[in-house]
């Protein structure tokens, strides 16, 4: 259920929306965008912290429109309410930040029944993306595209789909299954941008950087001892945030597309990443595993 929604907004701002808004790259992109003159939505799984960042926004930047909704992008379920939500909020939709996602040291499933990282770190990007990409078709145009940024992570390099154990059944690694995950966020970004050729929408996937988030406040162990030591040595938030906002306001990334980037610039993914074959393959079981129909 939408938390709030700003009222009065000048129908000339560009709307985006930022999931995981709530803290770490992904406030310090809501805070960019807001300066930029942006109405934008944010994302979160809790209701007191998506309520407070919206606080913490408008306090930064007097008079601007944040928009609150509240999901748990890891159940299918709550990311079609939400999608709902955003459809009947928006007439338009400029800008869509995948940003939200983990790790975590234990195998879990979600409610779906799909590994944790897996349905939230990647899962959660392919059926939020699909299901507002009729709002971004219909809002972008030629010469100011609608655009999917997607922030995927350096990690997807280590990475591989593990077709005969996706779901980690015979062995769990936090590390691997957030990887693996982070490389089905590039295999997707590539796949859709071949699918959207033609349309008035780009999408390109990201590497943010090794920043001092609460990305692995969900670990422990070896991992997160290593994480904690590592972190006074680790790029700030905003820092982060940085190649995010270049994809989703630079005039310099207008009709860029299928591109993977980092620090602002665009960048070689891994061999892996760029074997068509497992971009289709993941494609299809990823459309698969969320319910929607081939594209």
């Amino acid at each position: 259920m939408a938390s709030g929604l700003s009222r009065g907004v000048p129908p000339a701002k560009r709307t985006c929306l930022v999931t995981g808004a709530t803290s770490g790259i992904g406030y310090e992109t809501a805070l960019g965008l807001a300066k930029a003159g942006a109405r934008v939505g944010i994302v979160g799984r809790d209701p007191g912290k998506v309520a407070a960042t919206a606080a913490a926004l408008t306090a930064a930047v007097p008079g601007a429109a944040i928009d609150r909704f509240v999901a748990d992008l890891s159940s299918q379920a709550e990311i079609r309410h939400l999608a709902g939500e955003v459809r009947a909020a928006y007439p338009r939709l400029d800008v869509l930040v995948n940003n939200a996602g983990a790790i975590f040291d234990r195998r879990e499933t979600t409610v779906d029944g799909f590994e944790r990282t897996w349905a939230l770190d990647h899962l959660g990007y392919v059926l939020f993306t699909l299901e507002l990409l009729d709002l971004l078709k219909a809002s972008g145009r030629p010469g100011a595209a609608a655009r999917i940024v997607n922030v995927a992570s350096a990690a997807h390099t280590r990475g591989r789909i593990a077709f005969d154990d996706l779901q980690a059944e015979r062995s769990y690694g936090a590390m691997r299954a957030y990887s693996q995950a982070k490389l089905g966020n590039v295999l997707f970004t590539y796949a859709l941008a071949r699918r959207l050729a033609g349309a008035p929408v780009t999408v390109n996937a990201l590497h943010p950087g090794v920043i001092d988030t609460g990305f692995a406040k969900n670990t422990g162990g070896a991992f997160g001892l290593a994480w904690n030591l590592i972190r006074p040595f680790l790029s700030t938030p905003a820092a982060g945030a940085a190649t995010t906002l270049h994809l989703a306001t630079a005039t310099a990334a207008e009709g860029v597309s299928g591109r993977y980037f980092a620090r602002s610039r665009e960048k070689t993914s891994s061999r892996y990443s760029r074997d068509e074959a497992v971009q289709e393959r993941t494609w299809a079981i990823s459309l698969e595993q969320v319910g929607q129909a081939p594209i």
